[in-house]
């Protein structure tokens, strides 16, 4: 029931996120060179660009500052792909920035593009969260798999800072917030380590 709750206002919160950040203007910044290329490649540069301001964004929320914003997501005390549908109303804006920013790489891309961004983001989320824990190695050179992601949900302080990327593992190897899966336990306890008030957690307060 909680985790329908969830859902519920994740749903809300980021509709009205989304009616936010779609306000900012952002400015043409991207070269002709870049514009000119094919969809493909500039998909791939979007997407480096959107995850290397999400893996900033993600470990400016793991600070002092501003952590009760994001101390929402890190409540579940189980893995499994509804995990990730905990966002507070700040937390979806502070998420929408990166993606607002990217979007001048896209510029004039037709409207399936950015259909395959919407599912590829949801895919993403759930899968990182999945209650899978297999021994991906290979993979997680390139990309963020269930069990790299499960390690920054651990209960450990320490991991809460560890394995940030949302798509690339790469922004945890170049800035030192990798922890490598084969090195940590495979049992350990998710969530927070504390006792809060659960409608206070859900608003970032």
């Amino acid at each position: 029931m909680y985790d329908l709750g969830a859902v519920v206002m994740y749903s809300i919160f980021f509709q009205m996120s989304v009616a936010v950040t779609d306000r900012i203007p952002v400015p043409m910044f991207v070269p002709a060179e870049i514009l000119g290329l094919p969809l493909a490649l500039k998909l791939l540069i979007f997407f480096i660009f959107e995850d290397f301001g999400l893996y900033w964004m993600h470990r400016f929320m793991h600070t002092k500052h501003i952590w009760r914003v994001h101390k929402w997501r890190h409540s579940p005390t189980y893995m499994y792909w509804f995990a990730g549908v905990r966002a507070t109303f700040p937390h979806c804006v502070l998420f929408n920035l990166p993606f607002i920013l990217a979007l001048p790489i896209l510029y004039r891309a037709p409207s399936l593009v950015f259909l395959i961004i919407l599912v590829e983001h949801i895919f993403r989320n759930d899968w990182m969260h999945m209650n899978v824990t297999w021994r991906s190695n290979w993979l997680e050179w390139v990309f963020v798999t269930p069990r790299y992601h499960h390690i920054h949900h651990s209960e450990v302080p320490q991991h809460h800072v560890a394995n940030l990327g949302s798509l690339f593992t790469v922004w945890d190897r170049l800035f030192g917030t990798y922890l490598n899966p084969q090195t940590v336990k495979t049992e350990f306890s998710f969530g927070t380590g504390e006792n809060d008030r659960p409608f206070r957690v859900m608003l970032g307060i």
